[in-house]
């Protein structure tokens, strides 16, 4: 069984290589010829996973008929802002047997406030709901390719291909879950990003623990209401892809998102601190396209909203975790 892979980054890589592992034939997709001729020839790429060779029965390719052609699985593993053109460039290529699309990246758009699958949706023509999924989970790819033992999701509406994607990634050191809400699943994965800079903001400012107990339940809080606004399970929030998720992210030293917090909390620009990465840090475009979906949903946001302001309105984070503190007393469980 053949399985394209879209993205050479991280992730994609660490992905890819779990389903080389078990038997599948990897083809990436880049579209980046230096990027190709490096990892065909090289097998590692250290600015992404250092210390991690590339089987040579690995291929990268720039053609994406190459890539598609005979493929039963398509895994688009790139950056949520050049998701729509990838897909437009899939959507030329239609396969005689419709293969099951596996979206693992995680963010929503800012023009139309997409989720992933959706704009898969909307651009590839060809591809039905019953074949998009979603795969996501408390998981960095430093640690998959190193087989620290892990857990993620594959989540859609038909248990077929769901099920699909779980078997093709499950090792003795990864553990798939599955589930049947996407949109959960989804905007748990992009949502906590977000959160994960404000903890970045609390190490900055050496808050402690207190702080970041009470920032990331509430972060919580608040993702569980726009998710569920927009027609999510709650309990989706509570699982691997919500809590899970949300814990890793926040806490970890592998984490871009928390990171990009500590650095601004530090003095730091933005967009310097941005500059001077080697990935993307998916929570800075999600938390435009955040402010905008609780607008729509009519939902509060708080810790979202002070996010924003730090980022893109420079105000001081002291200031901001002052206005959050100062606000209105309440219940903390509430409908």
């Amino acid at each position: 069984m053949k399985i394209a892979v879209f993205g050479c980054g991280s992730w994609g890589l660490a992905l890819g290589l779990v389903l080389f592992e078990n038997g599948y034939e990897v083809v990436f997709w880049t579209n980046s010829e230096d990027e190709a001729e490096l990892l065909n020839s090289q097998r590692e790429y250290p600015e992404k996973l250092p210390a991690k060779k590339i089987p040579l029965g690995v291929k990268f390719t720039t053609s994406m008929e190459k890539a598609i052609q005979g493929a039963s699985m398509l895994l688009l593993v790139v950056p949520s802002q050049y998701m729509r053109s990838v897909a437009k460039q899939i959507n030329r290529f239609e396969p005689n047997l419709i293969p099951v699309v596996v979206s693992a990246s995680k963010g929503i758009t800012e023009d139309t406030l997409q989720r992933m699958t959706q704009v898969l949706m909307t651009e590839i023509s060809w591809l039905t709901l019953e074949k998009a999924v979603v795969l996501s989970g408390p998981s960095h790819a430093e640690e998959v390719v190193q087989g620290v033992p892990t857990t993620i999701v594959s989540s859609g509406v038909d248990s077929k291909s769901v099920d699909l994607v779980r078997n093709a990634f499950t090792t003795k050191s990864l553990r798939v879950y599955t589930a049947d809400d996407p949109i959960g699943v989804e905007l748990a994965g992009s949502l906590k990003n977000v959160i994960a800079i404000a903890t970045g903001v609390l190490d900055g400012l050496g808050l402690g623990d207190n702080a970041k107990g009470a920032l990331m339940t509430r972060g919580l809080a608040e993702i569980t209401r726009l998710g569920e606004a927009l027609g999510a399970n709650p309990r989706t929030f509570a699982g691997l892809t919500g809590m899970g998720d949300l814990i890793t992210t926040c806490m970890s030293k592998h984490s871009r998102n928390r990171y990009v917090g500590e650095q601004v909390a530090q003095g730091k620009k933005l967009d310097d601190v941005l500059e001077t990465m080697n990935m993307v840090a998916e929570g800075v475009p999600t938390c435009k396209s955040a402010v905008a979906l609780a607008k729509v949903a009519k939902v509060e946001m708080p810790i979202t909203n002070e996010v924003y302001n730090v980022l893109f309105k420079n105000k001081p984070t002291f200031s901001a975790i002052e206005d959050l503190m100062d606000r209105d007393p309440k219940a903390e469980v509430w409908n």
